[in-house]
């Protein structure tokens, strides 16, 4: 048993000789740190860095986007107020309509291309082209619209317009509430807008019926004040779905086209036509 003990004794010794003589001995802090004088980050600095640019980039981008959207809407303002209070303007746009199908067709052109195409709306200069001449076609679209109307009813609308849109982006820029999980929803809201458009589409022109273009005109404002706060809320970039902030020119395009939208459809509910 002794002799047993011993020779496991020295197995066990020769063992952690031959591990001791395997394993080098590690270096000091001193020699570790020898001749290194780049500086050191902890995890908090970078993780802190990191999030600031990133915060910093966002910020740039959400002050892009609402300074060309303020361009479009003072451009807008001006044609929408020139057609309203100029006498022989609005004689000339009412009396050629083939100006108004044209702007349409540039419109739609224009939008399908920013829309659908990533590379026109993302190479500078031509996505700023593109976009001033929808801003054009669209905002002479809307001149003509409202001359039609009141120039009191007008004036009463731009001003609801605007509280409704700028009390819409606060909201949407401080609540915790996602609007942008719920774009299922929107999207069926703006099948049955579409599917309902086609239908009194069909039936107005026979008989004009008050309170189902009025009924319309309500869902459509309450959609696109959704569609606002949903494309607000795509900018911040702390919610379900955000935007990229290379996409800055869609997301001017997809916020000016919801209030302009807004505003059709308050002149369409508020406004009195001129007889």
């Amino acid at each position: 048993m002794t002799k047993g003990k011993m020779s496991l004794a020295n197995k066990a010794t020769n063992g952690s000789s031959v591990e001791a003589l395997a394993s080098p001995t590690p270096p000091s802090y001193e020699e570790a740190t020898a001749g290194t004088s780049a500086p050191h980050y902890n995890d908090v600095e970078t993780l802190t860095e990191f999030t600031w640019d990133d915060r910093n980039i966002r910020r740039v981008f959400i002050r892009k986007v609402y300074a060309i959207l303020m361009i479009q809407l003072l451009v807008t303002n001006a044609i929408v107020a020139i057609f309203t209070f100029c006498d022989p303007v609005k004689d000339y746009i009412q009396s050629n309509p083939g100006w108004y199908w044209a702007s349409y067709a540039v419109f739609f052109v224009t939008y399908l291309t920013l829309s659908c195409c990533s590379a026109p709306r993302r190479q500078f200069p031509w996505n700023l082209i593109l976009l001033a001449i929808f801003t054009l076609s669209l905002s002479y679209m809307t001149g003509m619209l409202s001359s039609y109307y009141n120039t009191k009813s007008v004036v009463m609308c731009l001003g609801i317009t605007a509280a409704v849109c700028l009390l819409v982006t606060v909201f949407s820029f401080q609540t915790k509430f996602d609007v942008t999980s719920y774009r299922g929803v929107l999207f069926v809201f703006c099948m049955v807008m579409v599917m309902s458009g086609l239908v009194l589409a069909l039936v107005l022109p026979f008989q004009y019926v008050p309170w189902l273009d009025a009924t319309y005109a309500v869902l459509g404002a309450i959609l696109f004040t959704m569609f606002l706060a949903f494309d607000t809320q795509l900018l911040m970039g702390n919610k379900r779905y955000t935007m990229s902030p290379e996409e800055y020119v869609f997301a001017v395009l997809n916020i000016y086209l919801d209030i302009i939208y807004i505003f059709s459809f308050f002149l369409q509910i508020f406004g009195t036509k001129r007889e």
